[in-house]
């Protein structure tokens, strides 16, 4: 069955992972999509995400399926661009201003929001452990981004990651500056700029 060989193939790029929305826009029937997750004993990890069972969960590429709007941030991003070698207990995302938070906030997860204009800028995507593509903003973006919040993070951890941030070769500070001044705050940044460098 054309249905059947294409899940098999969908599975084997998300690395065991199947994705119900995915299959269904590609044109898979519905009917044959549920056989295939019977026959093959897939587990269900979240509404619309199924697992073999041999699979193993990425967590954070499972959380990119259900809120495909939500980019890492903070001490996700810090975790996903080797800022920080602390795994956060509960994964940062941010959403645009007006997505109810309410259903992952209730599992734990942090959720920032931000404006609609600036919810893509530094967005770009970088590998979890387990070897999925999932969005993420880049360094600089994630600098500002925690400068933004530093009262809601671990004074270690953002300190960490300052410090972590100016060691790197790939920091872009005319970036930097670029996005603390679309945040209104350029001037924090450079002050914090101006001390570690």
């Amino acid at each position: 069955m054309l249905n059947m060989d294409h899940l098999l193939r969908l599975m084997e790029r998300n690395k065991g992972i199947l994705h119900t929305a995915q299959a269904l826009q590609d044109g898979v029937d519905k009917a044959a999509l549920y056989q295939f997750i019977k026959l093959n004993q897939l587990e269900r990890v979240a509404h619309g995400v199924y697992a073999s069972p041999d699979a193993w969960v990425d967590s954070m590429f499972v959380l990119h399926l259900r809120s495909r709007q939500a980019i890492f941030s903070h001490e996700s991003a810090l975790l996903l661009h080797d800022l920080t070698d602390r795994e956060p207990t509960h994964p940062s995302i941010t959403v645009k201003t007006g997505y109810n938070p309410y259903r992952l906030a209730a599992e734990g997860i942090k959720v920032y929001t931000v404006q609609k204009s600036l919810h893509e800028i530094g967005k770009t995507t970088a590998l979890t452990q387990f070897g999925h593509a999932v969005p993420v903003y880049d360094i600089d973006r994630t600098i500002c981004d925690l400068v933004r919040s530093r009262g809601r993070l671990e004074f270690q951890v953002f300190q960490g990651a300052l410090k972590a941030y100016v060691k790197r070769n790939d920091k872009n500070l005319n970036q930097l500056m670029k996005y603390a001044s679309l945040f209104s705050i350029e001037g924090i940044v450079r002050e914090y700029m101006e001390v570690l460098m």
